[in-house]
């Protein structure tokens, strides 16, 4: 998920976490994540294709979960582990899950976590040659570089330094006059936006500028992988495009090996139902673990703008049998914690026009939610608390925590995500939001994106209430069982782009296998 930098704003006095996002949710917010996911469900219950959308382990009561958790944050992570695995016959199947999955937790943790200071150099050093271990670390103080301390280790995020270089004057000075600063592309957004006004002021329709895509999204598992034997049966989802509004056509080129099975379009409701989470999905029986395995889908489909004509003074109010759809907690990730519903009722004021609240609030999170590389959401166990605590965070963050704050505000708002796909070598997978107004409907809504760089409004706020061209919507809610269901923890239990693998019931992590993903205009 990567960042608009045609739109990012000056940095501005944030608390990034200088520990993992799993050990530094605030109390009040971390009570309630916990108090709501316990006493939870009001809205999807009873419906068992809604997930949690994040491991049991971070809500779980077994004392040996809660005293692990304890030696996670004070780094101890070996005796968290041991504490864990120690045989007790006397444990239930939730306790054994929760144990299961934490200990799975702290090895993603440990993934995302395992730059060493020395490896941290060399990676600046490939951009900067002449730069020092004081300036880098002097530049990873000042920016408040996340960090673990791993059983007496200090490990940063692995994919600094890229927030170094997102945040920090001095090294992104330095990476340009050492000619190692990123090309930027010849084609502009802002361009795109005006084309799209222009196009939707001399149309009576919203959906204006289609354009077609082909996408080809490939995974492959090498050979003598450790967990595949002969006779290891493998299962591979892999994203696939909705049918939607602004997006039609859609088409399966071709596939390899024969699919098992085409998840159902999305079907609109509170849930979504049918395939919410959309994907192919592959089954094989492994014949030579030797050998590696490729999967592979090509599909078409076409993506329109979207651009309705808004205003204000032509609201009108939720139909009479909304029935508080979207406007509810769905913990963990979207929960009214205290503090954040403090902030909402400060930046909407009196105002009661939805359209305006929703406006209000999409200007507070992209001033004040700065983009940034994330940890894998698999180890976050709030996106919407994590994101205000942080005072950062990626799409995904970004995005989350405005459809949480507008549901305090009143005003429906879930989930969409997938892929952007803009012309140059930007582009990739991405989170954004839909908030609903009436008479519209279903409004777009990318907090991520936000306000852009234009002296006109329409051009600065196109963002709130519109989309480009340049989307791939494969979710239409986070936490959705896949079709058919996982048996493990998923490796993003809430989102899903790059695809999930399992071999014989155990969840193969990102870190195992490659996804490529290809995109022609």
């Amino acid at each position: 998920m990567f960042p608009n930098l045609c739109c990012c704003l000056p940095f501005r006095a944030r608390s990034y976490w200088a520990l993992s996002s799993l050990l530094k949710v605030s109390l009040a917010g971390w009570l309630a994540v916990t108090a709501s996911i316990i006493g939870a469900g009001a809205a999807t219950a009873g419906d068992p294709t809604v997930t949690s959308g994040a491991s049991v382990a971070f809500t779980s009561q077994d004392p040996r979960v809660l005293e692990a958790l304890e030696l996670i944050r004070s780094g101890d992570f070996r005796a968290a582990e041991k504490g864990l695995s120690a045989e007790d016959p006397q444990a239930d199947a939730a306790a054994r899950r929760a144990r299961s999955e934490l200990i799975e937790i702290i090895n993603r943790i440990r993934h995302e976590y395992s730059l060493e200071s020395a490896g941290l150099l060399a990676k600046v050093k490939k951009v900067i040659p002449d730069v020092t271990a004081e300036e880098v670390e002097r530049w990873a103080t000042e920016t408040k570089a996340r960090f673990l301390v791993i059983d007496g280790t200090k490990f940063y995020f692995r994919r600094e330094p890229q927030n170094i270089f997102l945040f920090s004057k001095q090294a992104i000075e330095r990476r340009a006059q050492a000619g190692g600063a990123p090309t930027k592309s010849a084609w502009q957004l802002t361009d795109h936006l005006k084309q799209v006004i222009a196009a939707a002021d001399q149309s009576d329709s919203a959906e204006v500028l289609p354009v077609k895509h082909r996408f080809t999204h490939t995974i492959t598992i090498g050979g003598n992988h450790p967990k595949i034997m002969a006779g290891s049966t493998v299962r591979v989802w892999m994203p696939f495009a909705q049918e939607y509004r602004q997006q039609r056509d859609v088409r399966l080129v071709s596939a390899s090996p024969k699919p098992t099975l085409i998840a159902p379009v999305g079907v609109d409701g509170h849930p979504v139902s049918g395939g919410a989470q959309r994907s192919v999905y592959f089954e094989q029986v492994v014949e030579d673990p030797t050998q590696p395995l490729v999967f592979q889908e090509v599909f078409e489909y076409t993506s329109f703008a979207y651009y309705p004509k808004l205003d204000a003074s032509q609201v009108e109010p939720l139909p009479n049998d909304w029935r508080n759809a979207y406007l509810s907690e769905r913990p963990p990730h979207i929960v009214f914690a205290p503090e954040i519903s403090d902030e909402v009722a400060a930046i909407v004021g009196a105002e009661t026009n939805p359209l305006i609240k929703a406006r209000k609030i999409f200007r507070w999170v992209s001033l004040n939610i700065p983009w940034n590389a994330e940890d894998e959401y698999c180890i976050i166990p709030s996106l919407a608390v994590k994101g205000f605590d942080a005072r950062c965070g990626d799409c995904g963050v970004q995005n989350t925590l405005f459809i949480t704050m507008c549901r305090i505000a009143g005003i429906p708002a879930r989930w969409q995500s997938g892929f952007e796909t803009k012309p140059g070598s930007r582009w990739g997978m991405h989170d954004w939001a839909e908030i609903y107004i009436a008479p519209w409907g279903w409004l777009p809504a990318d907090a991520s994106y936000g306000i852009q760089r234009s002296d006109d409004p329409r051009v600065a706020d196109f963002y709130c209430g519109h989309q480009d061209s340049y989307r791939l919507i494969v979710n239409l809610d986070w936490g959705r069982e896949l079709f058919p269901p996982k048996e493990s923890l998923r490796s993003e239990p809430a989102d899903f782009q790059r695809g999930e693998v399992e071999v014989d019931g155990q969840n193969l992590y990102f870190n195992e296998w490659e996804a490529k993903s290809e995109v022609e205009r």
